[in-house]
């Protein structure tokens, strides 16, 4: 399982230089769009990292698809959780028992 990160180039930046290799810049909507539907459709991508900022950029449909998201598991990091799950939830959901326990 690989990790990805969708951002603006300076969110990706820390992750690239802690050795994550699907790193995908994403200066604009489209982008943004563009790649997440390609990371939804990679087998080998186990969690997303995602902006929180960038959350609410994208569209309704797709943002559920993403809060619904098993594998991968969706992490929306730099804000407040509004209303989804938190990390912990998420783990949990992914590999189905509860790591903190």
């Amino acid at each position: 399982m690989e990790i990805a990160v969708i951002g603006n180039s300076e969110f990706i930046l820390g992750f690239r230089l802690a050795g994550i290799r699907k790193t995908y810049a994403a200066e604009n909507d489209e982008k943004l769009n563009e790649h997440i539907t390609t990371v939804l459709q990679d087998s080998e991508v186990g969690i997303l990292v995602l902006n929180s900022g960038d959350m609410d950029k994208i569209p309704r449909r797709l943002r559920a698809t993403l809060e619904n998201s098993v594998k991968p598991t969706v992490i929306a990091i730099g804000g407040e959780e509004e209303g989804g799950l938190s990390m912990r939830e998420r783990i949990k959901r992914s590999v189905g028992v509860d790591l903190w326990k």
